[in-house]
């Protein structure tokens, strides 16, 4: 099913792995992304910055031999360790789950079977960690839907192929960006096929869903705003009809049961409502919606969160930028983000 909540008549199994609150530490595992773009560099460009909370403990699933040759293109002076969950760890060590999945040569900046493949493998390996109770949360660093296609794993991203990983039937794509938290409608879809998805019945199960994931997560009631998917929120049915017949119904159903949802509200302005801390998300009605205002309010700074799966992944805000892959220039505070998000929602608390 193409739209951003997906689901079938089978329960979601919705159990958040709880084992952080046992350790001292949160374990986050950090999956390599692509190495044909700029996910090895933005993954230890993360972990080296100087503001990297000390209260988290960090595994980079992927290949080490990249991650060396990264860390010596970037004049980085990094210690990497192999990945063992009793070993005592030093401040300044990297730790990675090495898979030795990539041969010494590849070519950067293009989409290819191999390295696509290798990505693919990553992740797989990350949800097989986390089964085995040895992390308690995942950060992505980017994939390409093509590459990964290429290399044998059709999937439209991460959020499916995790889906599938993890036998989840019902899921959300979301961006967390501080007080802007965005939940999608619909993904990667055409537009137009986007706007055939605004139906009363698929907004009601998002809405639902949404406030039992966000309460979960934040561990405390949200309000939920909801975008109108016409200019103005269609300005009374001056321009368009989704809003009357379809959208405020379902805002009415759910907060007949209870549901804090309002709206819908126009989509130029709830955005900004939202990051100013007026409601604690926002339904966005198709994928631009919502990530054109979180990239123009907080580029850098926002987080992809799935909801629905029960573990916390999180992943950066950009694909895998090929055109600058290589030349060192990546920004990781996307990623950065990701990783101490990761960590705080599934320890439930701040680091």
């Amino acid at each position: 099913m193409p739209a951003g909540l997906h689901a079938d008549h089978r329960r979601a199994n919705l159990c958040i792995n709880m084992s952080a609150k046992s350790r001292s530490v949160p374990i986050v595992g950090i999956t390599m992304g692509d190495a044909a773009g700029i996910g090895p560099e933005i993954v230890l460009k993360a972990l080296t910055s100087g503001a990297f909370p000390k209260h988290l403990r960090c595994i980079v699933i992927g290949d080490g031999s990249v991650l060396r040759r990264m860390a010596a293109q970037l004049n980085l002076n990094i210690s990497f360790r192999q990945f063992e969950l009793e070993a005592d760890i030093r401040e300044g060590d990297v730790e990675v789950f090495d898979l030795e999945n990539l041969p010494q040569q590849f070519q950067i900046g293009i989409d290819s079977a191999l390295t696509g493949k290798s990505a693919a493998e990553n992740v797989v390996a990350a949800v097989g960690l986390w089964k085995a109770g040895e992390l308690d949360a995942i950060a992505t660093a980017p994939i390409s839907k093509k590459a990964i296609s290429m290399g044998g794993f059709e999937f439209p991203g991460h959020t499916e192929f995790l889906a599938e990983l993890t036998d989840t039937t019902e899921f959300a794509m979301s961006f967390f960006a501080g007080k802007l938290r965005v939940v999608l409608l619909s993904t990667h879809l055409p537009l137009i096929s986007a706007i055939k998805l605004v139906k009363s019945e698929t907004l009601v199960r998002l809405i639902e869903f949404s406030d039992r994931e966000l309460r979960k997560l934040l561990g405390r009631s949200v309000r939920i705003a909801i975008a109108g998917l016409n200019p103005h929120a269609s300005e009374g049915g001056m321009f368009g009809a989704e809003e009357e017949k379809e959208i405020a119904p379902a805002i009415a159903l759910c907060r007949s049961k209870g549901i804090e949802v309002t709206g819908p509200y126009a989509p130029d302005t709830i955005f900004m409502r939202t990051h100013r801390g007026e409601f604690d998300a926002c339904i966005a009605m198709y994928h631009d919606q919502a990530t054109i205002a979180v990239k123009a309010l907080s580029f850098g700074k926002g987080v992809n969160v799935t909801l629905g799966l029960p573990l916390v992944r999180t992943s950066v805000d950009h694909g895998t930028a090929y055109d600058i892959a290589g030349k060192g220039i990546a920004d990781g505070s996307s990623m950065r983000e990701a990783i101490v998000l990761a960590g705080e929602l599934a320890w439930g608390r701040d680091l």
